[in-house]
């Protein structure tokens, strides 16, 4: 019924109203999205289509990193913080035209848990074990102990159809939300459309007709674009077009300290990097300084397992003793721990200009502990193909953040986390993670937090290079434009564009 509904309704979209104008912002971006389904993507630019455009969660994170209504206009906690009730917002409906109940969140919640589905959001939500639809518009969520981050945790949670709930490939081409935005067409290599939702819980919004991300490889044609006005926005934008961009007419860069980083990724299930001092060697090998400089042109500092942008909770990398690089003394730790040089490996990295320019300089820096490292310049299909199926030895790519330590660390670094492709299991960090999420005593969780982060630094599957500026560069026909932290789009629909 809803996909029908849905076919009927994107064949409306394509009819023009006599004399009507239709306002469409372009948006262009370096490369086609890697499904469009929320609980499977883990691509940014699948991410950066659908995320607050198709679709929406209970909650949503504001420009401000704050926790906002969004589906779930207000929520009631029991004393002992183990249940949640939630009043859904009345009158949503989905794109298809279907009215969206608390059956619809209830079966979003069971698919980003389920087994079969394998999301990799599923440790986000894992300490749900109960969920109840108590009317059509109250939801009850019963959790195994209290969760601090659940709040935070449910803005990157979509709701979706409940006939959705096990089909794992409609919605990868095809999204259905209740977003501003209403998927229309995709057109391989060429762009996605997507057409602004009539029926839209908010009231005169949104404010243009049409959004339509154009996949644009070359970074030179997107930049001629923009100043040419051909194109309205480009969001993320590496450092040597923002500096470009920067001083061309009738474009404004918006910049804000990045929740994502840069990273190098290591398989420690795969030998060397099953051994601590490996892992260390490798970190004391980079001199993540250089690499700022000469890869992302001055524009970020080093970046340590959470972004100092959350500034409640990130240790500062001047304490982390293996960031002072030091590629002599990488060398004889790892003789002495009988490693034999040089080491042979592998890499793979993402295709964007930014972690392409970092493995370099990586690739240069660790030759001088003995670490040989082969680069492989991988399409984005296949990147995150050999990332969920943790085939590497090493990858470079850039990850997400979260504006709670929990959103990040725990689906990543706890043993069998659902992002946590490293194979990487310690029990002092599954200890300290579980704590981290169960108690709702701040100084208790800020303390576990930085013990977490201590350890991981230096010991654990992930060197972290950098946290970027995040820069999104924007004509100056648009108006009512947000950077947000996390990437999304999420003013997408408060803009306008003037004539």
């Amino acid at each position: 019924m809803h996909l029908k509904t849905l076919g009927a309704a994107l064949a409306l979209s394509t009819c023009i109203v006599a004399g009507a104008q239709a306002a469409t912002l372009d948006i262009a971006v370096d490369s086609s999205p890697a499904g469009l389904d929320p609980h499977l993507i883990t691509a940014f630019n699948s991410v950066v289509i659908v995320g607050d455009t198709v679709y929406e969660g209970l909650t949503m994170i504001a420009e401000d990193l704050s926790v906002q209504p969004a589906l779930a206009s207000s929520w009631e906690v029991s004393d002992d913080g183990l249940n949640y009730t939630f009043e859904l917002e009345e009158g949503v409906t989905f794109h298809d035209g279907s009215a969206m109940t608390a059956e619809d969140v209830a079966a979003s919640l069971r698919r980003v848990l389920s087994e079969e589905v394998a999301s990799p959001l599923a440790s986000r939500i894992s300490p749900i074990t109960d969920i109840t639809v108590v009317d059509d518009t109250t939801i009850s969520l019963t959790l195994d102990a209290p969760f601090a981050p659940i709040l935070t945790s449910l803005a990157g949670i979509a709701i979706v159809p409940a006939e959705m709930e096990s089909d794992v490939e409609s919605l990868q081409q095809t999204p259905v939300g209740t977003g501003p935005f209403r998927f229309n067409e995709w057109k391989p290599n060429g762009y996605v459309s997507l057409v602004g939702f009539d029926d839209y819980r908010q009231e005169g919004l949104p404010k243009v007709d049409e959004v339509r991300f154009n996949i644009v490889p070359e970074a030179a044609t997107r930049q001629v674009g923009l100043s040419s006005g051909q194109f309205e926005i480009l969001p993320g934008v590496d450092p040597a077009t923002a500096l470009q961009l920067q001083a061309a007419p009738s474009v404004t860069v918006h910049e804000t300290r990045e929740l994502s980083y840069t990273l190098v990724g290591m398989n420690a299930e795969r030998a060397p990097f099953d051994q601590a001092v490996v892992r260390r060697a490798f970190n004391m090998a980079l001199d993540r300084g250089e690499i700022i400089q000469g890869a992302l042109f001055g524009a970020g500092v080093p970046a340590g397992p959470l972004s100092p942008a959350l500034v409640n909770w990130a240790v500062d990398t001047d304490s982390f003793d293996c960031y002072a690089s030091d590629p002599e003394a990488a060398r004889a730790m790892l003789e002495e721990a009988g490693i034999e040089l040089p080491i042979e490996l592998s890499m793979n990295v993402l295709p964007r200009q930014d972690v392409k320019d970092i493995a370099q300089v990586v690739q240069q820096q660790a030759a001088e502990a003995g670490f040989e490292i082969e680069l492989l310049n991988q399409e984005i299909g296949q990147f995150v193909q050999d990332w969920r199926n943790s085939n590497f030895d090493l990858f470079a790519s850039a990850n997400g953040g979260n504006p709670d330590p929990d959103g990040y660390f725990y689906r990543t670094f706890y043993g069998g986390g659902s992002t946590n492709v490293f194979k990487y299991d310690d029990a002092e960090i599954n200890r300290l993670l579980d704590e981290g999420r169960t108690t709702t005593d701040a100084a208790a969780r800020k303390a576990a937090y930085d013990a977490i982060q201590n350890k991981l630094a230096c010991e654990g599957p992930i060197a972290h290079i950098a946290y970027g500026t995040l820069a999104t560069a924007v004509h100056d026909s648009v108006e009512g434009f947000e950077i947000n932290p996390n990437r999304r789009l999420t003013s997408l629909k408060q803009v306008s564009l003037s004539e």
